[in-house]
């Protein structure tokens, strides 16, 4: 099949290295602009040296996109880790339409922080979604999707890079498989479970110290690594990451640091404790002992 790859980062890189060993013919490669620092991106420079046009724009909102796609006279778009609005003249230009990937178990979870949502909600099982893209927000026809389980310490971070990122390059070529065979399944979302969440940001992310140990530590790996979940001391904002739950409760006021060691510090919770190992305030992320001391942070501190 002729396919035109849309994506970015690594995740579109390999999703190009799956299509080309598959045999597929790759027609061209669309990614974002360079940044400012000229880096270019990964699946970029893949195609690059792989002899397949790149192409990028800043918007696909202009009409003459849809020109554009056509003279490619490709069979499938595949939309891998896109962050861009794509709209309906282009998605529709491929013989037979757009799929696209999305991490989380469609209808749940719609939205672009889909794996912060779930781990924040206390999912124990969740996974990704290939699908038939149209004019909504990861509304269109299912065409396969794979579960993944959520272990009791997965972060944002663990939960992507290690479980859904190599399971989705591997749905990528199956999904490939499924439509070159023909009848590929288009299975209406049931909007009756559909769910969708906004951008998880710094506004969802403050920690209530107050609230049960179990949500607060869902809170704190669900924000991990990004925006990462956020507390005050003394006025100033500090970030936490790394962290591990400990259900045996302290006696302390939730919130109240009751342990510092050589590279973590321990904070009481409403029914359980937060063993901490990486924490970031106005610089970069340092080791919570290393912060505690610079910050002047004791055993007793009260923090939020």
């Amino acid at each position: 099949m002729r396919i035109i790859l849309m994506g970015q980062a690594a995740f579109a890189e390999k999703s190009l290295e799956k299509i080309i060993s598959k045999g597929e013919e790759v027609v061209a490669v669309y990614c974002p602009p360079d940044p400012p620092s000229g880096k270019p991106d990964p699946v970029k420079q893949k195609a690059i040296s792989l002899g397949i046009p790149v192409r990028q724009h800043k918007s696909f909102k202009a009409p003459e996109l849809r020109e554009e796609f056509v003279a490619l006279n490709a069979d499938l778009a595949i939309l891998a880790f896109v962050s861009q609005i794509v709209p309906e003249h282009v998605f529709g230009a491929p013989r037979l339409g757009s799929i696209c990937f999305h991490p989380s178990l469609l209808p749940k979870y719609r939205g672009a922080s889909a794996i912060n949502w779930a781990l924040i909600k206390g999912e124990t099982v969740t996974g990704l979604t290939l699908f038939w893209v149209d004019r909504g927000i990861d509304t269109g026809p299912i065409l396969l999707q794979k579960e993944v389980a959520v272990d009791p310490d997965d972060t944002t971070g663990s939960l992507y890079f290690n479980k859904i990122f190599p399971l989705g390059i591997e749905a990528i070529g199956a999904a490939v498989d499924l439509i070159k065979i023909g009848n590929p399944p288009r299975i209406i979302q049931d909007e009756s479970t559909a769910s969708y969440d906004p951008p998880c940001q710094d506004e969802h992310a403050k920690i209530d110290w107050s609230k049960p140990a179990t949500e607060v530590y869902n809170l704190i790996r669900g924000c991990d690594p990004q925006p990462g979940a956020h507390t005050r001391y003394r006025g100033k904002q500090l970030r936490i990451f790394d962290a591990r739950l400990q259900r045996d409760a302290t006696g302390s006021l939730p919130g109240q640091v009751t342990r510092i060691e050589t590279d973590e510090i321990t904070i009481a919770l409403n029914g359980g404790a937060l063993t901490v190992k990486r924490v970031r305030g106005a610089g970069a992320k340092v080791s919570a002992a290393e912060f505690a001391k610079e910050a002047r942070i004791e055993v007793g501190a009260q923090l939020g």
